[in-house]
């Protein structure tokens, strides 16, 4: 995860944050909306990703090896900061999706959607706590 985080310039402790808030750090996990491992990656966003990451035969069984799952999900979220330059945009893009986002931003308005404002604080609080408990583990220094 470190690595991944390096790569693609993400706060180790959001990254880990995201895990955790996603998927518990299950790496089987599945939900309803068909959203796949670590990072909870909708098949058809993960197929982009991989051509974006030089992929070209992605198959829906790679989002099952967390090491490509969250590459993926770490290119992704770098992909969300880069575009919204705001981390809480960002997370809520990660959660809501970008079509969402672009909306709200259009309208001059904040996340409309609760439940989305509710994953962001609450990714944002646990990556407070990796900063403070895993500061070593995670390469944030002392």
């Amino acid at each position: 995860m470190r690595g991944h985080a390096s790569h693609y310039d993400l706060n180790p402790a959001l990254l880990a944050a995201v895990i955790e808030q996603e998927s518990k750090f299950d790496a089987s996990a599945r939900s309803s909306a068909g959203a796949v491992g670590l990072m909870q990656l909708q098949p058809a966003t993960a197929k982009g990703i991989a051509k974006y990451t030089g992929g070209d035969r992605f198959v829906l069984s790679d989002l099952d090896d967390p090491e490509i799952n969250v590459r993926y999900g770490a290119w992704y979220l770098h992909h969300l900061l880069q575009k919204y330059g705001d981390e809480r945009l960002a997370l809520a893009a990660y959660n809501a999706g970008q079509q969402n986002v672009d909306d709200w931003r259009a309208r001059g308005v904040g996340i409309q959607f609760g439940e989305t404002r509710a994953y962001v604080d609450r990714v944002e609080r646990l990556k407070g706590i990796y900063r403070r408990a895993y500061a070593s583990q995670l390469g944030l220094g002392g």
